[in-house]
């Protein structure tokens, strides 16, 4: 193949999304997925409990040299990125959105944003969603349902996420706490409980851990 759709996380290669013969089609399909990237509205930032952002890339085939291809971090300095493969040249690059997932406590599996908005946010009830350490908890009536996030910082950038969504959508159907105070997270543990949610697990202020070197 001519050309490659590849996605770089913290300046190195980490997989080939798609492969393409001809450079337009191979433009066309960049271009879309930068475009759908700029509708993300919670984005991976955090893997293996380390800080990481993302970038999409356009590689083109070569059989020359070529010179070295350098691009400039958030603090302006010139980065060198790094090709795993000689056999090609890196023609283009962006900043890239990776959509995250959130992970439903009660259902076991991880969703992603637009289902937690469109499965438990509906527009017919204000609903109250709080937080505690890395855990977010939604109320509708008597209904409850938790989420866990890979730690603090992630959980209160989902609910400023969550709260820029909501008025940019002119949504006013639900009350976001950010911080909970004492009372209230002591009514939450024990409200949780009463659900079956072990309160040791509750405690936890972490999913994710480094890995072993």
């Amino acid at each position: 193949m001519n050309y490659l759709v590849v996605l770089f996380k913290n300046k190195e290669r980490k997989k080939i999304i798609n492969k393409f013969v001809t450079k337009e089609r191979a433009q066309a399909f960049y271009s879309k997925l930068l475009k759908d990237s700029e509708s993300v509205v919670f984005d991976t930032r955090v893997e293996n409990a380390e800080d990481c952002f993302f970038e999409l890339g356009l590689l083109e085939k070569t059989k020359t040299n070529f010179d070295l291809y350098f691009i400039r971090d958030n603090l302006g300095r010139q980065v060198k990125v790094e090709l795993d493969d000689p056999d090609y040249k890196l023609i283009q690059v962006s900043n890239y959105k990776l959509p995250d997932k959130i992970f439903d406590v009660i259902e076991n599996k991880k969703i992603t944003f637009d289902t937690f908005v469109k499965k438990y946010l509906p527009k017919t009830y204000v609903k109250l969603i709080s937080r505690i350490n890395n855990k977010v908890i939604l109320q509708n009536d008597d209904k409850i349902n938790l989420f866990s996030f890979k730690n603090e910082t992630e959980s209160l950038r989902f609910l400023s996420s969550l709260s820029e969504f909501m008025m940019d959508n002119s949504r006013m159907d639900s009350i976001i706490v950010s911080e909970t105070s004492k009372p209230q997270k002591k009514y939450l543990y024990d409200l949780l409980e009463s659900k079956g949610i072990k309160k040791s697990s509750l405690y936890r202020r972490t999913t994710t851990f480094r890995p072993r070197k």
